[in-house]
């Protein structure tokens, strides 16, 4: 049991053990909020483990040479500020490596870290990642559908970011919300590349002279899908470089706690105003995803109880390529087969297994749907 892991437990020995409660007392003048300074000497105070999940986005070390110029001669507005700048790369992983070793300090054992990065600097990311004991769990492949065209015409067009997403250590029980992943790819498991616009319109900040306040902003939806799939709400969120608050607002709006560390206090004060506008999502049961496994058992038979189905009805695959016909004990019969909706569905594909709630479907008011939607339908039901 890590410090903050129960905080019944913790409540309960305060009195009796007042170094625990200097530390969470320290934890709690961090949470959501925004720090002012270095974020190693910033993560260096805070308790160790006590962290649920940290996004970092990191100083690129774009080594860039010179102004960017378009073909018609204007000049690109790109990253130009000291904060990106080392004088080698071995200066590059030694920083690397430290604000590394601080997150890794601060993570519980059963949390997980994003990077992201461009080609500059993502392979020396997950290099060091594994050096340090992480474990590697994804790397998504951000593509930009609106990128940035290469001015030049000497390189391809850089179009994607990567990002890598690890566990603390190999035996990590780390959280990954699959179902809400899956809801918000229409049903469909998501995979590991995705199409995302960068960040422009309403939602980019800008002075009043109309420039970009922060070269580097990410889009709200990126850091959506970062925070929803991998920490629950009440969880403690860190960024280290926090910019100009991506992270602070949509953990604020999913209802996670955050921590905030940056070291430029003018993009803190934009952060601050810019998360002060924020409205938490009103009830939680609009934001998480009941895993399925936590959902009552639905046997294919409580259909037949419930008068959803009937014996005789027939069910077939999407594609009508295969029917069965439903009996009065909640088995099925096709051809010679008889057995539960998936052992049926896997005999007529010739596969080892079926997910016969998918696989077959059934005709309602002229159409074909899924007999997973009857299920949902009796488990409301039986909840009600």
């Amino acid at each position: 049991m890590t410090l903050f892991n129960n905080y019944h437990f913790i409540h309960n020995i305060l009195t009796r053990y007042p170094i625990y409660k200097r530390l969470i007392m320290l934890l709690k003048s961090y949470l959501n909020r925004v720090v002012v300074g270095d974020c190693i000497e910033k993560m260096n105070k805070l308790p160790p483990e006590s962290v649920d999940l940290i996004f970092a986005d990191p100083p690129y070390n774009l080594q860039l040479n010179g102004d960017l110029e378009r073909p018609d001669q204007t000049k690109v507005d790109g990253v130009k500020e000291s904060w990106d700048k080392f004088k080698s790369i071995s200066d590059y992983d030694n920083y690397t490596k430290e604000w590394m070793s601080s997150a890794r300090r601060i993570l519980k054992p059963n949390g997980s870290i994003w990077v992201i990065g461009s080609y500059h600097n993502i392979f020396r990311l997950g290099y060091i990642l594994q050096d340090l004991g992480f474990w590697l769990l994804n790397d998504i492949v951000w593509r930009k559908v609106n990128p940035m065209p290469n001015f030049r015409g000497r390189r391809f067009t850089n179009a994607h970011e990567t990002l890598i997403w690890a566990s603390k250590t190999k035996t990590s029980k780390y959280t990954f919300n699959y179902e809400a992943m899956k809801s918000l790819n229409g049903d469909l498991q998501m995979r590991s590349d995705w199409s995302l616009p960068i960040c422009t319109g309403d939602e980019r900040l800008k002075n009043k002279d109309g420039k970009k306040i922060h070269p580097t902003q990410k889009p709200e939806n990126l850091l959506n899908r970062i925070i929803m799939s991998s920490c629950n709400i009440g969880d403690v969120v860190l960024d280290p470089f926090f910019g100009t608050g991506t992270t602070g607002a949509v953990a604020k709006k999913l209802r996670r706690n955050f921590i905030g560390i940056e070291q430029d206090a003018k993009y803190v004060l934009e952060a601050e105003k810019r998360i002060n506008k924020v409205e938490e999502i009103e009830t939680k049961d609009l934001i998480q995803t009941p895993r399925k496994t936590a959902e009552p058992r639905i046997p294919f038979g409580h259909l037949l109880e419930q008068g959803l189905i009937n014996p005789g009805e027939l069910l077939q695959d999407s594609r009508s390529r295969w029917t069965a016909k439903i009996r009065a004990d909640g088995s099925l019969i096709s051809r010679d087969k008889k057995g539960s909706i998936h052992s049926v569905g896997a005999y007529l594909q010739g596969l080892q297994a079926c997910n016969g709630w998918t696989f077959w479907h059934i005709k309602r008011s002229g159409k074909l749907i899924p007999i997973d939607s009857l299920r949902h339908a009796a488990r409301a039901v039986n909840q009600a």
